[in-house]
């Protein structure tokens, strides 16, 4: 029981310090220590005995294991990020697209240049960086607010792009290791789901800005906002290049570098918009930098919420609540999808939620005839819903490190379409398997 109350209680006031504005850096590992405590773990290894959990072993064990494999990604994306912003080049392909497609669709484009290079396999924090400047210059020419930039981000890639069938990313690939299944599995469901997610998600994200910009909203500049409105831009055309790059190099190298071809596929993006808009940047050095400052401050926070779901799976409550939930009555899809909601949640990762949860319910359910392609697709979907909690390393990269805003104004509409919506996705997705 107390186990339970730490658990619960550490995650509660993990999700309170977020939306406060405390430093993750703190507020994480604070939290994983009310966790340890309640649940008995031992604070320092020297009190354990070999090979037992204990608080600083297993806090640090995930904040550490996360900056090895992902260090190289964020950094590259940050610093791609920044050259496409000081070159002028995302300023430019902003422009045009207004010019094409007008100011009102600013949002529409953001979701779709997400949706793109998601589904192209791009990282989706890779993907935040990447979009960002062109998001930021969109709002600003749109004068639409800028708080709603991380939602349309998260919208683009998180949600009907990143756990449909044909998705490289990772979501939609733990399944097949443990169902036997392919990339593609129930996929006309999955278009089903799809479209219904994009159309009611864009459908509130637009309603959301409308009603903000009614009450007087305007984009919020500040000091620090790169230079809009330069003179002299880059081809839009020749602009938009470094980010198909990016998207081939990651397609191409996929299936032999995995996810190490991201680390190719940036550094071809890099070198693409150097060479291509070498003339318009105004420092391309500090451009560097801040890009490497920014990566550092985004894998720190994500790293830190990381390292508090390491604790919270070495507590009894855990193990406790993972069997309750693959323990549920009734339609084997609808226990899959609750345990694997609820697992995310509490690990604040879509992958971490799969990859606890399907080792133990898949055998079961493949032994009483359950299809493991439904089971894929709903495993994957659910995946993608109490993740984006205010305390997911995602989210807490994207609205703070990225955009630079606070939970209190941005979580609102981030939350409505990555945690609403993708759970109106698996609720469909359930009803329509259950007709099949």
């Amino acid at each position: 029981m107390l186990s339970m109350i730490g658990l619960i209680g550490g995650l509660l006031l993990l999700i309170a310090l977020t939306m406060k504005g405390m430093n993750l850096l703190i507020a994480a590992p604070f939290s994983a220590f009310i966790v340890a405590i309640f649940s008995g773990l031992p604070i320092f290894p020297q009190m354990a005995g070999k090979g037992e959990a204990n608080f600083l072993t297993n806090y640090m064990d995930g904040f550490a294991g996360f900056v090895a494999s992902w260090y190289l990604m964020f950094l590259l994306g940050a610093i791609f990020g920044k050259l496409m912003e000081d070159s002028g080049a995302a300023d430019s392909v902003s422009k045009w697209i207004i010019d094409k497609i007008g100011v009102k669709q600013a949002a529409l484009a953001i979701v779709a240049a997400c949706a793109v290079l998601t589904y192209g396999g791009v990282s989706l924090f890779v993907v935040a960086f990447s979009v960002y400047p062109m998001a930021l210059s969109l709002f600003k020419e749109a004068d639409l607010p800028r708080r709603f930039i991380p939602a349309a981000l998260a919208f683009g890639s998180t949600t009907f792009t990143m756990t449909s069938a044909g998705s490289p990313e990772i979501q939609n690939w733990i399944p097949i290791e443990f169902l036997g299944t392919s990339p593609y599995a129930a996929w006309e469901v999955s278009l089903v789901v799809a479209v219904f997610m994009i159309i009611i998600g864009y459908w509130w994200l637009t309603r959301m800005i409308k009603k903000a910009v009614n009450k007087g909203e305007t984009f919020d500049v500040r000091a620090d906002d790169p230079e809009l409105g330069r003179e002299k831009l880059p081809n839009p055309l020749l602009s938009i290049i470094p980010l198909f790059v990016v998207l081939a190099f990651s397609f191409i190298f996929h299936d032999s570098l995995g996810k190490s071809a991201l680390i190719v596929a940036l550094l071809g993006g890099c070198t693409a918009t150097i060479i291509i808009s070498f003339k318009y940047f105004k420092d391309i050095w500090k451009a560097v930098s801040e890009g490497t400052m920014g990566a550092l401050i985004a894998i720190a926070n994500t790293s830190a919420v990381v390292g508090f779901g390491g604790v919270a799976k070495a507590t009894p409550a855990f193990n406790q609540t993972v069997e309750a939930m693959t323990n549920i009555p009734g339609s084997p899809l609808i226990g899959s999808a609750i345990a694997i909601c609820v697992i995310a949640g509490m690990t604040g990762s879509a992958s971490g939620g799969q990859a606890i949860a399907l080792p133990l319910l898949s055998p079961h359910y493949l032994d009483i005839g359950v299809n493991p392609e439904q089971l894929h697709r709903v495993a994957a979907i659910s995946s993608g819903a109490l993740d984006s909690l205010p305390h997911g390393g995602y989210v807490v990269t994207t609205i703070r490190a990225i955009a630079g805003e606070t939970h209190k104004d941005a979580y609102p509409a981030f939350g409505a379409l990555t945690v609403v919506v993708p759970l109106l996705g698996v609720i469909l997705a359930v009803v329509l398997f259950s007709f099949m």
